[in-house]
């Protein structure tokens, strides 16, 4: 069976293989200070062998618990923020049929998203839209205070008691929060909600591999255990005792902090399939809130191509040299569409006939790169040789694994978040929050 691939190719002449190579050594203490948890954030560090370690039988009372709200729910409501969301949402994206919301025929609940924003017209649409189906919900949330989620389910855990009467509610409920404390784990005590456990050692932007992402992944329908098995896989592949020039995860950390150090301070991660929008989304919070600190950090931006190369286009093209790119290409798609000919031949496409579309996406995607490569913009590659859940956990390790070494390359701690923290303080005391009145105080006095 075939893995995933890299290749940097494509950004030798802007920076040397000879300087990369030279992260050897670094990347080796880097790998070694994960290994044996001595760099900073290491009680952080439960997602690294998370996948070698998972137990068959918390797979399987995943699978189970998916089976019970599957059979009773027609929608289901992740509620959720950042990691406790987006990395299930990019695989359940990534897999789903584009159009599955617009077929009367399903094959599982509709899944669908709140808890990670405070609109009140997104609220009011949501409860509207639920007001006459079968629905339940996935409480995320380690703390069960976090505003955004707690907000949406302390609306949702009311409509659905009153539509649903306590006693399915309770089938049709699950929260995945921490072991033994927080308001989400005693609501879910209290109420006899089916449980599982946000590892304390894990945190939300690394958890997709947890209950977090698995039992939302699972009730949508797809193969938690080939997920995992492609993470395992990765894990060996990037392990710590891999030699540099075979582990990819090392090669792509080593080589886009030389391309940082070069002056290329903001990385596009593109794909050329929209059903990787919602990966790069998971992908933009993992590096960004990983390495973004200190005044330090290579920016993390991500398009859509070829939609945006009718937008941002431009811009990659001929705007400031700071840029440099990591395209995803899909090597073989899942479905096959020729593209047909035409009589009259309006549209000047009949040169294309009898082609399946998917060559006519891959040349877009070369002509793409090497456009972009003759304009200044360098371009790393990671092949995934089908779009399924084996290479789908192999491509969200290697990201992992690679943002760990990264930021460790970079010097700063990759598994805290403080910068978080600034707004959420403004927030509560413009709430005038209890236990915030002196800053209510000092905000109002700057307004």
């Amino acid at each position: 069976m075939k893995n995933i691939s890299l290749n940097i190719e494509k950004t030798l002449g802007f920076i040397s293989k000879e300087a990369i190579y030279a992260y050897d050594a670094r990347v080796k203490t880097c790998s070694e200070a994960l290994e044996k948890g001595t760099g900073k954030g290491n009680d952080f560090l439960g997602w690294l062998h998370l996948p070698s370690t998972i137990s068959k039988e918390l797979l399987a009372d995943l699978k189970a618990t998916a089976k019970v709200i599957r059979e009773n729910c027609e929608v289901v409501v992740i509620a959720g923020i950042g990691g406790s969301y987006l990395g299930a949402r990019a695989v359940i994206e990534a897999l789903s049929d584009s159009f599955a919301l617009l077929k009367e025929k399903k094959s599982g609940p509709i899944m669908i998203y709140a808890g990670h924003n405070i609109s009140e017209d997104y609220l009011f649409e949501l409860t509207d839209y639920l007001q006459d189906k079968k629905f339940g919900v996935i409480n995320i949330s380690k703390s069960g205070t976090t505003t955004e989620t707690a907000l949406a389910f302390r609306l949702l855990k009311k409509q659905c008691e009153d539509q649903r009467g306590k006693e399915i509610a309770k089938k049709c409920i699950v929260a995945v929060t921490d072991a033994k404390k927080g308001a989400a784990r005693i609501t879910a005590d209290k109420e006899g909600y089916k449980t599982f456990i946000i590892p304390d050692n894990v945190g939300g932007r690394f958890s997709v591999l947890t209950p977090v992402g698995l039992l939302p992944i699972a009730v949508a329908g797809f193969d938690i255990e080939q997920l995992i098995a492609g993470a395992i896989k990765m894990e060996e592949v990037c392990g710590v005792n891999v030699p540099f020039n075979e582990n990819p995860a090392a090669i792509y950390a080593a080589t886009r902090n030389e391309l940082y150090k070069s002056g290329k301070k903001i990385e596009i991660l593109v794909n050329f399939h929209p059903k990787l929008h919602y990966a790069m989304e998971w992908w933009k919070q993992l590096y960004g809130e990983s390495e973004g600190k200190e005044n330090k950090g290579i920016f993390p931006a991500a398009v859509d191509f070829s939609t945006d190369l009718h937008s941002m286009g431009q811009w990659i093209q001929e705007g400031e040299r700071s840029i440099y790119e990591t395209v995803i290409s899909i090597e073989k798609p899942n479905r096959r569409l020729i593209v047909p000919a035409d009589e009259a031949n309006l549209d000047g496409l009949n040169f294309l006939a009898g082609k399946r579309v998917d060559e006519v996406n891959k040349m877009a995607e070369l002509g793409t790169q090497i456009a972009h490569v003759d304009g200044g913009v360098p371009n790393i590659h990671i092949t995934v040789p089908q779009l399924n859940e084996y290479y789908i956990g192999q491509l969200f390790y290697f990201f992992e694994k690679a943002c760990g070494i990264s930021g460790y390359l970079l010097g700063v701690n990759p598994f805290n978040q403080p910068g978080v923290e600034a707004y959420k303080k403004n927030m509560f005391a413009l709430l005038n929050k209890p236990g915030y009145e002196k800053e209510s105080k000092a905000i109002q006095a700057r307004l």
